[in-house]
């Protein structure tokens, strides 16, 4: 997939949000967001990893993120993102998805849908390189179970209601989800960079 007609140009990539300046300006889930970036600390194999991997000649250098603060994906997905590009040593420019649907309809998932958190990896003179959208396979899986779960045992349940168990529900796997996005992440590279 080429991007030579893409909206983020390099000038648009440093008009994103840094992580703390993200951090900063949302209106809700902080606390959330705080609590995945401080309880996740990257293993030594994966910072290994991402380091060597941007040392390649076509290795990325960037890091943009397209997400909004009310995602629980990305509430679990940002600071992690945000935790690689430490890592790796390179900036990540973060966009609200609902202030800048130009860059999102570039990528959509399946075409159709505007899923978010959104990872894209360039190299240091913008190339794209891949892409990486909302969850890990084995999260998608496992919420579709959680949710025919919840509307079995509660034919009748509200919306409301619906949405609290299956937060309550999904929680119990984000350290999973977590540790899958990291490989999923790194496989992506692997296979996209030669």
């Amino acid at each position: 997939m080429t991007r030579e007609d893409s909206v983020v140009t390099p000038e648009r990539f440093s008009q994103g949000f840094s992580y703390p300046d993200y951090i900063d300006q949302i209106k809700v889930n902080k606390a959330r967001f705080e609590g995945f970036y401080d309880g996740f600390t990257m293993s030594e194999e994966d910072t290994a990893f991402f380091k060597e991997i941007v040392s390649r000649p076509n290795g990325p250098a960037k890091l943009m993120v397209i997400g909004e603060d009310w995602c629980g994906d990305v509430i679990r997905g940002l600071p992690i993102l945000a935790r690689i590009a430490e890592a790796a040593g390179i900036p990540i420019s973060i966009f609200p998805r609902d202030t800048h649907l130009d860059i999102m309809n570039e990528f959509l998932k399946n075409g159709e849908f505007m899923s978010i958190p959104v990872a894209v990896f360039y190299t240091s003179d913008h190339k794209y390189i891949c892409h990486w959208i909302e969850r890990p396979e084995i999260a998608a899986r496992e919420q579709q179970q959680i949710e025919k779960a919840i509307r079995e045992e509660n034919p009748g349940i509200d919306d409301r209601e619906f949405g609290q168990q299956r937060r309550a529900r999904t929680a119990a796997k984000a350290e999973d989800w977590i540790a899958a996005t990291v490989v999923e992440l790194k496989e992506l590279l692997e296979r996209s960079i030669s």
